[in-house]
Order: C-alpha cells, then structure tokens, then sequence
C-alpha cells in the first residue's frame, strides 16, 4: 500500500470518527464530506429542515481547528452582506476593508437558493477563484476554503431556484435523510444533558487538510477508468430524456472525486466502483432533463442510473492489474 494513500486513509478515519460523535449513523454522507474536502470542492446539501445540516457544517470546522462562518440567505440580503464591506477610517482617513462572512474557511451558505440572483453571483467568484473582489480590489480567501450550501427540495415559495452556472460549482449534491430507528434513538440519549457539539475537540490541523488535498492528486487512474469517466459524461449528453447534459466540469470533478475515495478506502489507484458510487452525487445536478420527461416524473437520479447499468465498465483483468501494481 503506498504512504501517501495510507496518510490519507489516516486522516480520513480520524475525521470521520470525530464526526460520527455528533452525525450519528450517516458514515457514507460523511464520507461525501470528507471527499469534497479533500478535492478542494463545494458541496450541496439537498434536504429537509431539521436533519443536521447546520450542525453537520459546524462539526466539520470543529474537528479541523478551522474557522466557521453562517450566511442565512433571505431575499433582501445584498452582495456586500456576503463578500464584506469598505468603511472609511476618519482617523486615517483611508478606507478599511471589513470581511463579510464568506472570508472564513468552512462556509455554511444557508438556504441559498432564498437569495436573489445578484446575492447568489456574489458567492460565484468566491467558490470558484477562492477570491472576493470589494471596491476593485481582491482579496485571498484563507485555506482550506469549503462552502456546504443547504436548499429546501420541499418549500418553493419565495425562492429563486439556482441557474445552471452556480450548480455547476458544487461538486458534489449530496443527502442527510432521516435517521435509523436506532440512530434517533441514539440521537436523543446523547443530547439528553448536553449536545456533543459542544464538546467536540479538533482532531486535525489546516496544514494537514492542505496536505491531503496535495496528496490525493498523485492517486492513479487507468487510461481505462479515464475513458469509462467520459463516456459515462457523454452518456448524460446524449441520452434522449437530456436537454443539456453534464460539462467537462462533471468529468473533472468525477475524476479527482475518485481519487478522493480510493485514497480514504487506502488505495492509491482508483477502480471502476468508485466512479460508479460517485456518479449520481457529482454529476445528477448538473443535468437539465427534456420538459416531456419531467411530466413523466423522471429524475436526474434515474437516468444516471439507467446510464449505469448499460454502459460498459473495465473489465476485470484492469482491475487485477491495478491491485497488483
């Protein structure tokens, strides 16, 4: 097993560790977390109130030492209440720049899609440049830099639903859902005296996360896992149910993904199976589907497992090669 993935892995298990003292019983969407972390990507959390969103977003700058930042996103809110402000200083007569709440390392971008459009290209730059620009002039944002957005796939009233530019700047979409019987009923014993949030210690360092995003670039991929990537990408493009199908974005973002995993799982190659597992969180978002096929109640999710089904996976002696390398 090489180091670099077994560092990786490490890192990883003690995160989700700590995580899992407040999340209970959600180990695989914890995992997407930590994936999404590790790619330097966005995450988007498509889900019902109450269900740990918040909570999940605040432990996961806890256990990294990091600094945490909520933005609750309503219609009047304006660009500047996110990227920050220029004041002028009477004593120094300068302007001072004062940060708004997206200079901060683990972002929670709360019911986003409340915002106004002018609101929500604010965060643009900012995801993508890890930059903010006030008065023309930029300003770095500090590292790591992680934004979870939350929308509520129920209550529509008063939103503004997202346009394709800015779900393209998620990677991943991904679910908490409900909990187990045995989960809720471990949820509540533990927050009986006192909620373990409170208590919860940093189990890692912003150098090691910037670390483990340097190390799972150097995860092999097969030529083969390259071309399954992209034809499984093509595949949303051309299927007839598609009106616009997933961008080179998807196919990049489902590669350093892949990476992510095969480095958390303790390899340093990624098979065929992680793709498989991270194709409907990376890529279901960034499909548009046909206007007939949303009347028949057709999803993003099922065709993407439609595509998976049909379309042609490495076959095994790729795999053989890959684990006896």
């Amino acid at each position: 097993m090489d180091m670099v993935a077994v560092k990786v892995q490490q890192f990883a298990d003690k995160l989700l560790a700590n995580l899992e003292k407040v999340i209970v019983g959600k180990r695989q969407t914890l995992e997407l977390v930590v994936i999404g972390l590790l790619c330097q990507g966005h995450l988007l959390i498509d889900d019902v109130p109450g269900v740990g969103k918040t909570i999940l977003a605040r432990s996961l700058a806890k256990s990294l030492g990091c600094a945490f930042s909520r933005i609750q996103f309503t219609p009047d809110m304006l660009p500047s209440d996110v990227t920050g402000v220029s004041i002028f200083n009477q004593a120094t007569r300068e302007f001072e720049f004062r940060p708004g709440p997206i200079v901060a390392q683990v972002v929670l971008a709360d019911e986003i899609n409340r915002a106004t459009p002018k609101t929500q290209s604010a965060l643009l730059e900012a995801m993508e440049e890890r930059q903010i620009t006030v008065d023309g002039i930029t300003h770095p944002l500090p590292q790591p830099f992680i934004v979870l957005g939350t929308q509520n796939p129920i209550e529509y009233e008063g939103t503004f639903p997202l346009p394709e530019a800015q779900l393209d700047r998620f990677l991943m979409r991904i679910r908490i859902g409900y909990p187990e019987l045995a989960d809720e009923i471990r949820i509540l014993e533990l927050q009986q005296l006192r909620h373990p949030l409170l208590d919860l210690q940093p189990v890692a360092t912003a150098e090691e996360v910037l670390e483990a995003q340097e190390a799972i670039k150097t995860v092999y991929v097969s030529p083969a896992v390259e071309r399954y990537i992209v034809e499984l990408v093509r595949a949303t493009r051309d299927h007839s149910d598609v009106y616009l199908g997933a961008s080179p974005r998807g196919s990049l973002g489902l590669y350093r993904a892949g990476q992510a995993r095969a480095a958390i799982k303790g390899r340093d190659y990624v098979l065929p199976d992680d793709i498989k597992v991270l194709a409907e969180h990376v890529l279901a978002h960034r499909i548009i589907i046909q206007p007939a096929a949303r009347l028949k109640d057709l999803t993003a999710e099922q065709i993407l497992r439609e595509i998976l089904m049909t379309l042609p996976v490495p076959g095994g002696s790729v795999v053989q090669k890959l684990q006896s390398e």
